[in-house]
C-alpha cells in the first residue's frame, strides 16, 4: 500500500490555514494511539527547570509533536528535521503564522545530521523503520544530545508492526525498509550507538490492534483505492471513534506482554 500519497492529500486537505492545520494535529492527537503514548511519555519527561531546553524532532513530518511540545511552552527552542522539503516549507509557514518562533524546520537527513552537544531531548516517531543505516543514526542522536540526554522512540515491533504475520504478507506500508525491530536488536543498537540506559515497552498490545485497524488500516486502504471516500469519514469516525477512545485508553494504559509498537527511551 503507498501511504504517502494519501498523507499528501490530507496534509494539503488541511494545510490551506493555520485553522485547518490545529484542527488536524488535535484530529491526529484523538486518533493516532501512538500519539497518545508519545505525549503520555514526555508529559513524564517534563524538566523541572523548564526554561533553557532544547528539543531535536528527528523526523518531523506534519510538525504535529513539535506542536504539541511548542504548546507546553513557548520558549522551548525546538529543531525540527525532516529530508522532505515541501513538509518543512509548509511547517516553517504554519508556525511563523501562529507565532510560535522559537521551532525552526529544516532539510536534514538523520544519518549525516549532527549538532554536538546540543539537545536535552530527541524525538523519532515512527522514522527508524524508514531508514536502513539506523545504527548511523543513532550514534549521531547520541552525539547530539547533552550528557543525560534522552531519545524517546515509537517504531513497529517485529510482532506484525507493519501488518506482518507471516513470511507471505507484504507491509502495509510499503515504505518501511523493515518489518518491525526485535526488542532486544533494537536495545543492543542503541548501547552499541553509545547509550548509556535503554528502556523498551510494547505497545499496540490487543485493544491497540484492534483500535489500528479501525481507526487506521480500514479507512485508509479504501482511500487506496477512492478519494471519494473523503467524503464519508466524518461518518465513518463518528460510528468508530468512541470505540477506538476506548481502546486507545486501555493500550496507553496497559502492560502489554507483546505488542506490534514499540516505545523506547535511551539516555546519554
Amino acid at each position: 500500500m503507498h501511504y504517502d500519497p494519501i498523507k499528501r492529500s490530507l496534509g494539503n486537505l488541511f494545510n490551506s490555514t493555520p485553522f485547518l492545520r490545529i484542527v488536524f494535529y488535535k484530529l491526529l492527537d484523538l486518533l493516532l494511539l501512538r500519539t497518545w503514548h508519545i505525549q503520555k511519555e514526555l508529559k513524564k519527561w517534563m524538566p523541572k527547570d523548564p526554561q533553557s531546553v532544547h528539543i531535536l524532532d528527528a523526523g518531523s513530518g506534519f510538525g504535529q509533536y513539535s506542536y504539541f511540545m511548542s504548546s507546553k511552552n513557548k520558549n522551548w527552542n525546538i529543531l525540527a528535521v525532516d529530508v522532505k522539503e515541501e513538509q518543512v516549507s509548509d511547517c516553517n509557514k504554519f508556525f511563523r503564522q501562529i507565532n510560535r518562533n522559537s521551532v525552526l524546520f529544516k532539510t536534514a537527513d538523520l544519518t549525516q545530521f549532527v549538532q554536538a552537544n546540543s539537545f536535552d531531548l530527541a524525538l523519532s516517531v515512527d522514522v527508524m523503520e524508514h531508514i536502513l543505516e539506523d545504527v548511523e543514526v543513532f550514534k549521531n542522536i547520541h552525539q547530539s544530545l547533552k550528557p543525560g540526554g534522552m531519545l524517546l522512540i515509537s517504531t513497529p515491533s517485529d510482532q506484525g508492526g507493519s501488518d506482518i504475520n507471516d513470511e507471505n504478507d507484504t507491509s502495509f506500508i510499503e515504505e518501511h525498509v523493515r518489518d518491525g525491530y526485535n526488542i532486544k536488536d533494537i536495545e543492543d543498537k542503541l548501547k552499541l550507538s553509545g547509550f548509556s540506559k535503554v528502556e523498551a515497552k510494547y505497545s499496540y498490545g490487543a485493544p491497540g490492534k484492534i483500535s489500528w485497524r479501525l481507526s487506521m488500516k480500514y479507512p485508509m486502504t479504501v482511500l487506496n483505492f477512492s478519494k471519494a471516500f473523503f467524503i464519508l469519514l466524518p461518518f465513518y469516525y463518528a460510528v468508530t471513534f468512541p470505540v477506538c477512545f476506548i481502546l486507545n485508553y486501555l493500550d496507553t494504559n496497559g502492560n502489554h506482554p507483546t505488542g506490534t509498537g514499540l516505545i523506547v527511551k535511551a539516555w546519554k
